[in-house]
């Protein structure tokens, strides 16, 4: 299918900050929209407008579009809570055929995202002044009951919690069809509220909390053999594992556990099968910078060697290709991308540059504000390189001035193949000397580099670009996933982000 967007981006509007913008297609607003959506508050935006924004656009665009970009953010971005809201409104404006019902039944891939939907679902639908659901669309009905056939018993005790939608109110609604008789029996067990208890580390962990103990001291061998026990059992999941590697240092562990989960952590089998996103690697990185434990800095190093790895089949650029790689620092980009997230916005930015550095070896890299300071940095080390980035950020102001970037590099005659823009697109001219990245980019191209091509990676999804997205030289990609490099991969062989969405199968 191809997009012919050449018409429908010549309008001309303004961005947050009052300068020049142009609107982007409904296709590829929604897009950028929902793959960067944590659905909280952004600097211009709050949570509750992004939605109404995001509903908005699936009542313009084709439902075939909206159902392979659920998929798409589910399966490719490794998002969770887009997609169930993706396939939920969309079945509010679409019926007739089994569309909705695929769509449910691909983005639910975990038992807890059952619930989840349903408990959207009620939102949506404006049910909250009933105690429980007592009704559903029947495609969704048929994807949800469909959806209950993927997971096994420990998959379903794990998450089944006291909710506003329960995964019992969820059999009870979608009556899903058991596969054999075991699975039958299962259904019952959740019929009856009779799963078995699983053994995760929130359970035990709880349990051991619980006790009462004579002595800080014999409380703290108690947490120390628990977590020895987690670790070696092998039921620690990587992303608890991730996430609870402060914990397990400050229970002092023995050097045998600590290898253990040093391993883990490293292992490219592992780290595949994970499919985290790059940030939890850099989180779990930053919770480790203060320790000072003896084997911290080994753990660390297991970090870098595991993103290292999910980025394994990145294609980068050789010594013959410029590249250039500008993050931005500004006001804007410095909030939370959830209300639980320490991680900002100009943390994904610098994280996403620096794996795109890791992957070349002629490149110009660094941070813009008021101004743009290019920063040597080597190849390796891609967390230390990100973290040494985040802490310069203050130095060259907040101010959103992309077009100092080009400035730059037309003024030195640096002749570059590729500049890539990790930001939220908001760029201005906070100097009020008419200046814009659209400007310094046409004089770019016309007195340095005709053949260059400029990519925007907008990490926060406003909907509006600084320049125009029909040009052959200017690529819009959006998200927080390594998998964005996938799509500029991509659109080198031609190809563009929206055909990388319609190329999904249902």
């Amino acid at each position: 299918m191809k997009f012919n967007i050449a018409k429908k981006t010549k309008k001309k509007i303004k961005n947050h900050q009052g300068a020049t913008a142009y609107k982007m297609t409904p296709r590829m607003e929604l897009y950028t929209s929902v793959v960067t959506a944590s659905l909280s508050n952004n600097f211009y935006e709050s949570g509750a407008d992004r939605l109404k924004r995001i509903q908005k656009l699936i009542e313009i665009v084709d439902p075939e579009f909206t159902a392979k970009l659920a998929v798409y953010t589910r399966e490719e971005m490794y998002l969770r809570s887009v997609p169930l809201v993706l396939a939920t409104e969309l079945s509010k404006v679409h019926k007739g055929d089994s569309l909705v019902k695929k769509t449910v039944q691909r983005v639910i891939g975990r038992a807890d995202e059952i619930t989840e939907l349903l408990a959207y679902y009620q939102l949506a639908n404006y049910r909250m002044g009933n105690k429980k659901l007592n009704k559903l669309s029947k495609q969704v009905q048929k994807g949800v009951a469909a959806a209950f056939n993927k997971f096994d018993e420990y998959q379903f005790a794990k998450y089944n919690r006291s909710t506003t939608v329960t995964l019992k109110d969820a059999l009870f609604l979608t009556h899903p069809k058991a596969k054999d008789e075991a699975q039958q029996t299962l259904f019952n067990k959740i019929a009856q509220d009779t799963l078995e208890t699983p053994y995760t580390w929130e359970v035990q962990l709880s349990t051991l909390g619980q006790q009462k103990f004579a002595t800080d001291k014999k409380r703290a061998r108690a947490v120390k053999a628990k977590w020895e026990e987690l670790i070696e059992s092998g039921r620690l999941g990587y992303m608890a594992l991730m996430r609870n590697l402060r914990n397990i240092l400050q229970a002092e562990v023995g050097t045998k556990y600590i290898k253990i989960v040093g391993e883990r952590l490293s292992s490219p089998q592992a780290v595949r099968r994970s499919k985290q996103l790059p940030f939890r690697f850099l989180s779990a990185y930053r919770e480790l910078e203060e320790l000072k434990f003896s084997q911290t800095g080994y753990i660390m190093d297991c970090l870098e060697e595991a993103i290292k790895v999910s980025v394994e089949n990145l294609k980068g650029f050789g010594l013959d290709t410029t590249v250039v790689l500008a993050s931005d620092v500004s006001g804007s980009m410095q909030r939370p991308i959830s209300a639980k997230s320490k991680v900002q916005c100009y943390d994904i930015g610098l994280l996403l540059s620096m794996l795109m550095r890791s992957k070349c070896k002629n490149v110009i890299s660094g941070i813009f504000g008021d101004n743009w300071e290019s920063i040597n940095l080597p190849s390796s080390g891609i967390l230390a390189n990100t973290r040494t980035l985040n802490r310069m950020e203050g130095r060259v102001g907040y101010s959103t001035n992309g077009f100092k970037v080009i400035q730059d590099l037309r003024q030195r005659k640096v002749k570059a193949d590729k500049v890539m823009f990790f930001c939220d697109l908001q760029l201005w001219d906070s100097t009020n000397n008419g200046n814009s990245l659209e400007k310094e980019w046409d004089l770019y191209q016309k007195q340095v580099a005709p053949n260059a091509k400029l990519y925007l990676f907008d990490l926060v999804g406003y909907g509006q670009a600084p320049l125009k997205l029909a040009r052959k030289d200017v690529f819009l990609i959006a998200g927080w996933s390594n998998k964005i490099f996938d799509v500029m991969n991509a659109i080198e062989k031609g190809s563009s982000a929206l055909k990388e969405i319609t190329n999904i199968e249902l």
